[in-house]
């Protein structure tokens, strides 16, 4: 059964399955060669039963383990020759059921919206300290260049998402929906004058984002409220969400943007940051990634976004595919948490540890190998809004880099 499973996936490189007992088997030929082991006949029924969620848990426990090389060469080389490969077997059998029961699994209440938020957001600080940029930014970077560090590369993403939200006068009222630890909503507040609400649903991310607000003495323009969207009220000039949309699941997308219409101004802008899948149409989330690190998420397609954002009378003004910068990012996160693993061995443990390893790495590879990628879409209630080109993006941008500001507006418009 192995080799049925196996045996017809390698078209390019080779595996040498090193089996309970002293057997092995290869799978294709040629390079690149990896050698993995699975540790007991429990684990080869467990991988042939379920590869999806088995493979995950495996690597966690130690009882699959990678011979010559890590991981990230055993996934590289599996991503690779699957591509977009129909599941056949047992495994196609697993991936029916969870597409017919997907929609329970994303039906997301306040209530577990917020237990599923604290499973991933409300981890040990010093975990994210390990591997994050200095202003905690946990989305993807933007990396105009291609050289830059990480650092300059979440600075750049801050400006390119600004520059699209067109910060033209200060005192405007701003909503960041999923606001994480206050990196983007402290800098709109200071660098474009703005009146800044950040909520999100997480203990830890709450408690520091208020101690950076007062230590920046940003007190009387920028404030953080435990909150779920669907409980917001009022009036905001500019609404940004960055990283929190893969969270909100399909049957809840028409309530999203319904509120977001509600809570924009007239003349008001809305940014959606989120990764996407560009190519193979709808699909399912990782049932190993669901279980473990984001448990209710889904990456969702335009063809299931922009029905919703049309239905709720929202208009869709730009839409830009940000391609292999999440890939980037994530290989930064990955070498930093490598190089602090002991530490998080000492806050958690190693089982820990290769679990946040593989959840790094898989994402790294999906993000070059499974079609995704990172969308922003802008979106307005007036189709006259904004100007009738790009320009002001760019321009807004180049002057925001040029002047050294770490997020907003050229220092002839700041406040």
């Amino acid at each position: 059964m192995l080799k049925h499973l196996l045996g017809s996936i390698f078209k390019t490189g080779s595996l040498t399955m090193l089996l309970p007992g002293g057997k092995s088997e290869t799978y294709g030929s040629g390079e690149p060669h990896v050698i993995a082991r699975l540790h007991d006949r429990r684990a080869v029924a467990e991988l042939l039963l379920d590869s999806d969620l088995k493979l995950g848990e495996l690597y966690m426990d130690g009882r699959f383990t990678v011979e010559n090389g890590d991981i990230d060469d055993f996934l590289e080389l599996v991503l690779a020759n699957i591509g977009d490969e129909q599941a056949t077997g047992v495994r196609h059998l697993s991936r029916l059921f969870r597409s017919v029961t997907r929609g329970i699994r994303q039906f997301n209440p306040i209530r577990r919206a917020k237990r599923n938020v604290a499973h991933h957001y409300d981890l040990s600080a010093k975990l994210y300290d390990t591997f994050l940029d200095a202003d905690r930014q946990y989305s993807c970077a933007y990396f105009a260049r291609g050289d830059e560090t990480l650092d300059e590369a979440q600075a750049a993403k801050k400006r390119h998402i600004a520059a699209k939200l067109q910060l033209a006068r200060p005192g405007l009222r701003i909503l960041d929906i999923g606001c994480g630890w206050g990196g983007l909503a402290l800098d709109l507040a200071r660098d474009a004058g703005a009146q800044v609400l950040g909520i999100t649903l997480s203990e830890e991310q709450i408690a520091m984002a208020r101690q950076r607000t007062e230590k920046e003495r940003l007190t009387d323009r920028c404030r953080f409220e435990l909150a779920d969207y669907r409980a917001l009220s009022g009036m905001y000039d500019r609404i940004v969400s960055v990283g929190m949309f893969e969270h909100v699941g399909v049957p809840q997308y028409p309530v999203f943007f319904n509120k977001v219409r509600d809570l924009l101004a007239d003349d008001g802008v809305m940014l959606l940051h989120t990764i996407g899948r560009a190519q193979y149409g709808p699909g399912i989330s990782n049932p190993w990634i669901t279980k473990y690190i984001f448990p209710g998420g889904y990456t969702p397609t335009l063809s299931e976004v922009l029905p919703a954002i049309e239905k709720s009378g929202l208009v869709v003004t730009d839409i830009e595919v940000l391609r292999q910068h999440y890939a980037k990012t994530l290989r930064f996160w990955q070498q930093r948490f490598r190089a602090h693993w002991q530490e998080v061995a000492q806050l958690y443990d190693e089982r820990f540890c290769r679990m946040w390893n593989f959840y790094l790495t898989v994402m790294e590879i999906a993000m070059r190998r499974e079609g995704l990628a990172i969308f922003q879409i802008q979106l307005t209630k007036n189709i006259d809004t904004l100007p009738i080109t790009r320009d002001y993006m760019v321009d807004v941008e180049r002057e925001m880099a040029e002047a050294g500001l770490k997020a907003t507006l050229p220092e002839s418009h700041a406040a």
